[in-house]
């Protein structure tokens, strides 16, 4: 597999749309053999995450001498964009394709499909379900980016002689892994009992005020934050799926008169984000590297086109492991971190 941090060479030709109405796509280089074509498919073209992946991509098919299409859904949750995404790449006769999904159930017959027509699939940051639908996962360990924050806000409130009550601003109701994974990392780390680790919701503690869902967005975590705060006014630390959703808290809690007396952690680690961490809006993120999965996913297909080679994963894991960094600019003992000053030289977005 190549390295992503080498330098980049080849020529990337520029073409039309190939995909419209439920898609947002990009279409590069001549038509040609699908035989050096690669898909990027991903949740939506709008968050930051999935547009330093896009970026991170198109770098790595530009190094790679290969052409690259990308699609993205209208919004988190549109699996039927993506069901017509991998169509128009068998028709196309790509070799292969990456696939943040926003179903990780829904869209295993497609990508059944897509196998049949001798197709490389590399789910990234999601796994499909089941994981092993797909021939690779590289992803962010989402399980112990939860459970760094759910660590750190243990350390902090047990500094500062505090007993937590908690919201969860979670992603939705889809049971998406990448959700479920910080959801029960996090409560993990907090040491608070999970019951099923494959489930949101079924913990039995005092100090959970509720769970509501944001879509990853910051209007949505605007609108759980004032709707758990409602029901539990004593809310005095929020989790949160990720940094947009994270704004819209601290904008609900602002709205409220509680911020700051409300600490929020969250995942993700966009420049955006890591600037909140800087100025006090959150208390810690955990940094995933989206261009660097974006990267090993078009390299791992264009070797599998030149030679018929798969990825393998991180010993010991089911998937291959792309890094987490806790940021924070409140350390606390015994939890690994970095501060925002890292994080603005490592950030995406």
């Amino acid at each position: 597999m190549r390295d992503p941090t080498t330098s980049r060479a080849g020529k990337l030709v520029a073409a039309g749309s190939v995909l419209a109405l439920a898609l947002t796509t990009a279409a590069a280089c001549n038509r040609g053999s699908g035989e050096d074509v690669v898909g990027l498919i991903t949740k939506t073209d709008t968050n930051p995450f999935f547009v330093q992946m896009k970026k991170g991509a198109q770098d790595e098919a530009e190094a790679e001498g290969v052409e690259l299409q990308t699609f993205a859904g209208k919004q988190d949750g549109d699996n039927e964009a993506q069901v017509q995404a991998i169509e128009n790449l068998m028709s196309y006769g790509a070799k292969g394709f990456l696939i943040t999904p926003n179903d990780s159930k829904a869209i295993v017959p497609s990508i059944d499909k897509a196998h049949e027509q001798d197709m490389l699939v590399i789910a990234l940051d999601t796994p499909v379900d089941p994981p092993d639908a797909a021939d690779a996962t590289f992803a962010t360990d989402n399980y112990q980016a939860g459970k760094l924050i759910g660590q750190w806000a243990k350390a902090k409130f047990a500094t500062d002689g505090k007993q937590a009550k908690i919201a969860m601003l979670d992603l939705n109701a889809n049971g998406v892994s990448v959700d479920v994974k910080r959801d029960q990392g996090f409560l993990d780390g907090f040491g608070i009992p999970v019951g099923d680790p494959n489930r949101i919701g079924d913990e039995n503690d005092p100090r959970i005020a509720g769970h509501d869902v944001t879509d990853g967005a910051e209007d949505g975590g605007r609108t759980a934050m004032e709707n758990l705060l409602q029901k539990d006014p004593s809310i005095n630390l929020v989790y949160t799926i990720n940094e947009p959703a994270a704004a819209g808290a601290y904008q609900a809690l602002k709205n409220a008169g509680r911020d700051r007396d409300v600490v929020i952690v969250s995942i993700d680690g966009g420049c955006p984000g890591v600037d909140n961490v800087s100025e006090g809006v959150i208390g810690a993120t955990s940094m995933q590297f989206p261009l660097k999965m974006a990267q090993l996913g078009v390299d791992a297909i264009a070797a599998y086109a030149k030679n018929g080679t798969k990825p393998q994963a991180t010993p010991g894991k089911d998937f291959y492991d792309t890094g987490v960094q806790l940021i924070t600019d409140d350390p606390q003992a015994g939890v690994a971190a970095k501060d925002s000053t890292w994080g603005k030289q490592n950030c995406w977005g």
